[in-house]
């Protein structure tokens, strides 16, 4: 379930809305813009708000399946780091109706998910979930980076 969440919330819905809002609502916004909104609301938004709130109230899970750890000394980080994670998923929801956010939360996005890919990809040994999220996290940095180049920040 955790990794079907991952590929539906940063890859099916994102393009899914990209195409409903282009061929049925027949709009004239270019494909990068779209891009831009749909993964920023998708792939920033939704994907770090629920990973905040899980972090927030399951910081086992983490612990235990992404990076394996035994015991239990990590909790409080990654509670925190998951107060982090629900602030930018909540800038990234607003940011459907507030589109001035689009730019910056694509930055802080392609920003965190590219050096949270670094990290996981300097492990040693990797999970499986650790191997899927590195591989997630490369790509929807990269989807940020190039919206950002085509919107030249």
């Amino acid at each position: 379930m955790y990794l079907a969440s991952i590929v539906i919330l940063m890859f099916v819905l994102p393009v899914a809305s990209m195409g409903i809002e282009h061929f049925h609502l027949h709009g004239a916004t270019s494909w990068t813009m779209l891009a831009g909104k749909w993964f920023v609301y998708w792939g920033a938004g939704w994907r770090l708000l629920l990973a905040g709130l899980r972090q927030y109230f399951q910081p086992q899970f983490t612990a235990r399946e992404i990076f394996r750890m035994k015991t239990d000394e990590a909790l409080p980080i990654i509670r925190e780091h998951g107060i982090g994670n629900f602030a930018v998923g909540a800038a990234g929801v607003v940011s459907l109706w507030v589109p001035s956010f689009i730019v910056p939360v694509a930055l802080i996005a392609a920003i965190f998910y590219g050096l949270a890919g670094v990290f996981h990809a300097a492990a040693k040994m990797r999970s499986m979930n650790e191997n899927f999220v590195m591989v997630s996290d490369f790509w929807i940095a990269a989807v940020f980076a190039a919206y950002l180049i085509h919107t030249g920040v």
